[in-house]
């Protein structure tokens, strides 16, 4: 997942302010490759009511995404584009490291104020072999209107001349999304 900014911040700064937030509740919090923070969560109850198994969770990290803002993107839907990017992922999939993920970024787009970009279209089959399925595409679209909160469609490149988007939405959107019975990440 991807957490938008718009005001830039020093890199080293945000990892520092993260990691000191985050060794509360996560062993170790090391700076892995490139500058990236790199944690295991072991108390989940500091991000609430969260009750993933701890023993499926795996490692997760934040970067910087260096390929932001990037200019293939349509950033129209917002006052300003966002100036800076940065990558929270986990090293596992599954639905304990997806629940957890979310959380995770939910608490830090509160903490910087960022967008939450979910690095495709919610409640939209993956890999898009079938982009462009209107009924598929609606469901979608009924799916994060029927939520709280603010989403944006955001279109990108493809390539090949084609153009599809991804779904960037507010921290109540995110909130709203983990409670829902249909919550997972795109994968």
């Amino acid at each position: 997942m991807g957490l938008w900014l718009f005001e830039r911040r020093e890199f080293g700064a945000v990892r520092a302010e993260a990691a000191a937030w985050l060794e509360g509740f996560c062993a170790p919090v090391e700076t892995g490759v490139g500058g990236d923070l790199d944690f295991r969560v072991r108390d989940a109850t500091a991000l609430g009511p969260v009750e993933p198994d701890l023993a499926d969770l795996g490692v997760f990290f934040l970067s910087e995404d260096e390929e932001m803002p990037a200019e293939d993107e349509d950033y129209s839907a917002f006052p300003r584009p966002p100036v800076q990017g940065l990558v929270l992922g986990a090293g596992c999939s599954g639905p304990a490291n997806h629940r957890m993920l979310g959380h995770l970024a939910l608490a830090l787009a509160e903490r910087l104020g960022a967008l939450v970009d979910f690095d495709g279209v919610l409640g939209y089959r993956t890999p898009c072999d079938d982009a462009g399925d209107e009924a598929l595409l609606a469901g979608a679209r009924a799916l994060v209107a029927a939520l709280p909160g603010r989403v944006v469609e955001v279109p990108y490149d493809t390539g090949g001349g084609e153009r599809w988007f991804r779904h960037v939405g507010d921290a109540e959107f995110l909130a709203a999304w983990l409670r829902h019975p249909a919550f997972h990440l795109v994968t």
